[in-house]
Formats: structure tokens, C-alpha cells, sequence
């Protein structure tokens, strides 16, 4: 298999497991302002968080981006991934940030459920 069919595959890859989490994000968030917290909410919560312990341990890097890199030489942010430059750059800070308002969120309603 050639090299650039190599990269088209795990740029395939990692954009479906992008879309993966992203759907994850965005269902944390939803949950909190629904006020609808349930055991799919946890399972996003906990899937998101344990993706950010293999970003640490791969120092920011997602793995396959490091997979991609054998196959590319391109000093693109979206070499790996088929996102728009913009969105592949500023990835970690946007998402991050809409995880978190989701995390403040769902604790804002279950301190509600508390008080």
C-alpha cells in the first residue's frame, strides 16, 4: 500500500473518531442545559476524560496524528485530519472549552438537585 493511501486511511480514521468525541462534547453540554443527566452523559464524560489522559501522556499529540507523520512530511495543522486549517489549529482550545462549560454545567444542576 502506498504511503498516501496510508494517510488517506488514517486521516479517514481520525476524523471519524474527531466526530466521535465532538458528538460526545456536545452531548455533555446538551445535558447540562436539558437537565438531563443520565448514564450516557457519565459515559461521555468519562470517554472525553480519558482521551485527555492519552493527549498528556502523548504530549498533546493524538496518536494517530504521530501515525500520520510516516506517512506525511506536510507542516499543515490539518495534514492528518479532513478539517479546515482554522478549526484543525484551534481544535484543543474550542473543544476544551465547550467541555468544560458542559462539565459546569452538569454540576450546576446537580447542585441544583441538591440544594
Amino acid at each position: 500500500m502506498r504511503d498516501q493511501t496510508k494517510l488517506l486511511l488514517v486521516k479517514l480514521a481520525h476524523t471519524l473518531i474527531w466526530i466521535f468525541f465532538v458528538t460526545l462534547i456536545f452531548y455533555i453540554l446538551y445535558s447540562g442545559w436539558a437537565d438531563c443527566i443520565n448514564a450516557y452523559t457519565w459515559f461521555a464524560i468519562g470517554f472525553v476524560l480519558l482521551e485527555g489522559l492519552v493527549l498528556v501522556a502523548f504530549k498533546m499529540f493524538c496518536p494517530l496524528t504521530l501515525v500520520a507523520r510516516k506517512y506525511s512530511t506536510s507542516e499543515k495543522e490539518n495534514f492528518d485530519i479532513f478539517l479546515p486549517v482554522w478549526l484543525a489549529r484551534h481544535n484543543k482550545v474550542i473543544f476544551t472549552t465547550i467541555f468544560l462549560a458542559g462539565i459546569i454545567w452538569v454540576a450546576i444542576r446537580l447542585l441544583e438537585k441538591q440544594g
